[in-house]
């Protein structure tokens, strides 16, 4: 069963609108905005923490590196 043109149309339309309802009612309720917050939070807390630990083991690393190299000469 083949759709024409206009039945493509028709989808984009349907999700169109069902995305703008889903968005308005998301947006006006408060539990998601509070979820939303707070997942926020904890993303960037956790990049945060990510970020210390690339540089803590990037530190490491040069100074491991260095001790190799000092003991190599």
């Amino acid at each position: 069963m083949a759709c024409g043109p206009g039945g493509n149309l028709f989808g984009r339309v349907l999700g169109y609108v069902l995305n703008e309802i889903l968005v308005q009612v998301l947006a006006n309720n408060r539990t998601f905005q509070r979820f939303a917050v707070r997942t926020n939070k904890s993303l960037e807390n956790l990049s945060s923490k990510a970020k210390e630990v690339r540089e803590e083991l990037s530190e490491q690393w040069r100074n491991s590196r260095g001790n190799d190299d000092h003991f190599r000469q």
